[in-house]
């Protein structure tokens, strides 16, 4: 029917809280005490993100996808605390074929993390330069070339 949560480690559970709730204006909620590790349940909207306290560090390429209100303030944010990360995907501010926009951020433990937003065009290009185009890195053809990030 759809999800009811997502859940990521957590190296310090309550850095990686935090950041959750003000980056992005998540909701702390009661958690259950679990005998195997420590959890943070946070809420945003009518969805939920589940953080457990671990030394093991995250897959590299797993990754949370966000819609955010403010693509161009959660931007600046993130460059002021230096999160975008640059390396693991396409780097910076990316356009898909659909002209959805994307970029990637990586939380206090490691943690990919995709924030969307559904209209490149929008975008204030003085403020990130020039937007990477998927069509220009590897054309898209066929069903490549219908994909859309934001369905109804």
């Amino acid at each position: 029917m759809r999800f009811n949560h997502v859940s990521i480690s957590a190296r310090d559970l309550e850095a990686s809280a935090r950041f959750y709730c003000e980056v992005f204006g998540m909701e702390r909620l009661p958690a259950p005490d679990f005998p195997h590790a420590r959890v943070a349940w946070l809420r945003l909207g009518d969805q939920q993100l589940h953080l457990f306290e671990s030394d093991d560090p995250g897959p590299a390429r797993h990754h949370l996808g966000l819609d955010v209100d403010d693509f161009e303030g959660a931007y600046r944010r993130a460059r002021e605390l230096g999160i975008i990360d640059h390396d693991t995907m396409m780097g910076g501010v990316y356009e898909l074929a659909d002209g959805a926009a994307q970029m990637y951020l990586r939380d206090p433990a490691g943690n990919l993390i995709e924030l969307c937003w559904p209209d490149a065009a929008t975008l204030d290009r003085d403020l990130f330069g020039p937007v990477r185009r998927l069509v220009d890195d590897r054309p898209q053809c066929g069903e490549a070339a219908r994909a859309r990030l934001y369905v109804s």
